[in-house]
């Protein structure tokens, strides 16, 4: 990963492993970490672990 992307707070919904669960409860999910969530996974794991989210793959672009 180039320097200025690890800088970068990385956002779930660019992520391969960020999906829409269609749950009202919880509505955002990771596949990498196995969650669902209120909110965007990647506060989840950084309010556990203190750290950015390990898991983030860049989705593959959109083939048009």
């Amino acid at each position: 990963m180039p320097d200025d992307q690890a800088a970068r707070p990385r956002n779930c919904r660019l992520c391969a492993h960020y999906f829409i669960t269609h749950d009202p409860q919880f509505r955002y999910g990771c596949r990498a970490f196995g969650l669902k969530s209120q909110r965007q996974p990647m506060l989840d794991v950084i309010e556990a672990s203190g750290k950015p989210c390990e898991g983030f793959v860049d989705k593959p672009p959109r083939q048009s």
